[in-house]
């Protein structure tokens, strides 16, 4: 999946920048918070400037760590490919929270996310 020109997109809520990794990749960086934050932020990207329906597949393709694109602390890295995507974790979905490679949600219920209140999940 190709990336539009934009190489750096701002979602919607929370103030969360999303950049593009490589092909297929994207990262989402939210200022602060918790889990949910990554999930809303990678859901309003790939719903408002990816365009994928709204049962499309997230799937994160790298865990919680340093951004690649933006040198901050903490950042979680998202394919919509299941051929990106790394094994789901053992002992499966952990919880919003546990941002582990291989964790998936589909962008609709990753955007409700968007609306429970800052800071818990």
């Amino acid at each position: 999946m190709a990336f539009p020109a934009s190489l750096d997109a701002k979602a919607s809520r929370h103030s969360i920048r999303v950049n593009p990794v490589s092909d297929g990749i994207f990262e989402v960086i939210p200022g602060a918070g918790n889990g949910i934050l990554f999930w809303c932020g990678a859901a309003d990207y790939a719903q408002r400037v990816l365009r994928v329906p709204w049962s499309a597949k997230l799937h994160i393709s790298r865990g919680l760590g340093p951004s690649e694109t933006t040198g901050r602390r903490s950042a979680v890295q998202f394919t919509l490919d299941a051929n990106l995507a790394a094994a789901a974790p053992t002992g499966g979905y952990g919880s919003v929270n546990s941002l582990q490679a291989g964790d998936t949600m589909n962008v609709q219920r990753a955007f409700d996310y968007c609306f429970v209140p800052f800071g818990r999940p």
